[in-house]
């Protein structure tokens, strides 16, 4: 067990919950944007899919987290197709947009879009639900004060920060982030990430970290796939792939990192 905020967490219970896609092909239309795509994450996993803007990355997460669907992308075992959308299986899988003041609902408060996400998901009264959801804001980092305004007056971190609080109201297996510091500044890109390895850490939380910053994926993640025009070309430990990358692609991308260059 761990302790969050008065309340306990039991990391066990979302060992059950796996993604894996084998084979993956997917077109828009008469355009295939993903080719042979083999991945797979879990709880306690975190996995780093890294590549340009149009390698197919978040076509990938949207496929992993339902929003997209395809046979060849199963949850235990059963496509997305299969599970009830009001489903446990399909709430244990959260997505984190990369645009944070976008994927908020601009007419509620913090505290409102938590609590709401809460009720939904715990299926809780609307008073405990509220409990919770201070809990929740507690737990990221959004103060008591911050969580009565509603997006249009909080900052980009604090709007990241409310995203992730209302993820965490389904009490997820598995979160996907896709480029979830990209929208933020500098300064508070470093707080998002060790953020995100707390909860990762705490709760037992599998996480699909989606971003073009070999940075970010070095500090987050354990494995690593690196895309380019929709296929998967080198797998493998983050460090040690980002320490001796095989494919020329990698070896590019490192090439570019200040990090790299510095080391």
């Amino acid at each position: 067990m761990t302790q969050h905020n008065g309340t306990q967490h039991d990391v066990t219970q979302h060992r059950s919950v796996r993604i894996v896609t084998r084979g993956l092909d997917f077109r828009y239309g008469q355009r295939q944007v993903l080719f042979d795509i083999n991945v797979a994450a879990g709880s306690g996993t975190r996995l780093g899919i890294i590549g340009e803007s149009g390698s197919g990355k978040t076509t990938l997460a949207r496929l992993l987290t339902g929003v997209l669907d395809s046979p060849q992308v199963t949850v235990n075992g059963q496509p997305w197709s299969q599970l009830k959308r009001t489903g446990q299986v399909r709430r244990r899988v959260q997505m984190i947009q990369q645009d944070p003041f976008a994927s908020l609902n601009q007419q509620l408060t913090a505290l409102s879009a938590v609590r709401e996400a809460v009720q939904v998901c715990r299926k809780l009264p609307r008073r405990e639900a509220g409990r919770v959801a201070a809990d929740l804001l507690d737990s990221v980092g959004v103060s008591a004060q911050a969580s009565g305004r509603r997006p249009d007056r909080l900052s980009g971190g604090q709007c990241q920060r409310v995203a992730i609080a209302r993820a965490l109201a389904a009490d997820p297996a598995i979160v996907v982030a896709d480029e979830p510091t990209s929208a933020l500044d500098l300064s508070v890109q470093a707080q998002i990430i060790n953020l995100l390895l707390q909860i990762a850490a705490d709760r037992g939380v599998g996480l699909v970290l989606v971003s073009h910053d070999l940075a970010v994926i070095r500090h987050l993640t354990d494995e690593i796939v690196v895309m380019q025009h929709g296929r998967i070309l080198e797998t493998g430990a983050t460090q040690e792939v980002l320490a001796s990358p095989r494919h020329p692609y990698t070896r590019e991308l490192c090439a570019t990192a200040p990090w790299m260059r510095s080391a």
